[in-house]
């Protein structure tokens, strides 16, 4: 079976469709090394981009591990001046907009509204999910979106104004639901999967490769990012 992940199309190993799902059950998910897709929780060890299969690995950070090095400084740093709040996501045209702009910008296929994305076009809320906005001057320039367990965060969707390319603002988000998800207790901060051989993924990775672990399918344990034999 293969759907279409936003991205690029991947093979599904494993899919559910639950009506509902409490921050327990969404935890357990994704210690089992699955994720989010629309309405729909799904695993998967392959993907195919651009004529070619790559192997997936999902990546999940120990927050209690993280500590902030010189590069985390410097984005937070040139990030200082904008208004930040998080909220539980509400859809407005503000953000489909801002969507819009930089689906626009982006060079891979994506999908083309935030209520596709996030919900396969119909409104019905399975997950807890929430936002992170980042304003300039009142301007909505950024927004994160991500889903909250018991005991960990879900990374689910970043996008920002392409005119604020500079201010790395992807990295920023990421960054901002690390530091939400620690100061609300929150032991793990999933940001989706990496591709090896696939660079554009390589972002996940950005936060502290110390603190991140991937899932090897196959022993189904999870095993840190700095001595694996994979080759990211």
């Amino acid at each position: 079976l293969a759907l279409c992940f936003c991205f690029p199309v991947a093979m599904i190993h494993d899919i559910h469709f639950p009506q509902s799902l409490s921050g327990l059950s969404l935890d357990h998910y994704l210690a089992k090394g699955w994720f989010r897709m629309g309405h729909t929780i799904f695993t998967t060890h392959l993907i195919y981009l651009e004529e070619q299969f790559f192997p997936v690995y999902w990546l999940r950070i120990r927050l209690y591990d993280l500590h902030w090095g010189k590069r985390q400084r410097l984005i937070q740093r040139i990030n200082s001046s904008f208004e930040v709040r998080c909220t539980p996501l509400l859809l407005t045209e503000e953000m489909d907009d801002l969507y819009e702009q930089y689906r626009q910008s982006v060079d891979f296929a994506t999908s083309p509204s935030l209520i596709d994305y996030l919900f396969n076009g119909r409104l019905h809320q399975v997950f807890d999910t929430r936002m992170i906005e980042v304003r300039h001057e009142g301007k909505l320039i950024a927004a994160g979106i991500f889903d909250k367990g018991a005991r960990s965060i879900a990374g689910i969707l970043n996008f920002f104004d392409p005119a604020y390319a500079k201010f790395s603002l992807g990295k920023y988000l990421m960054l901002l639901k690390a530091e939400w998800a620690k100061e609300n207790g929150h032991l793990f901060y999933y940001p989706g999967y990496l591709a090896v051989g696939f660079k554009k993924f390589d972002y996940k990775l950005w936060l502290q490769r110390s603190a991140t672990e991937y899932f090897d399918p196959r022993s189904q344990l999870w095993l840190p990012a700095t001595t694996n034999p994979i080759g990211f």
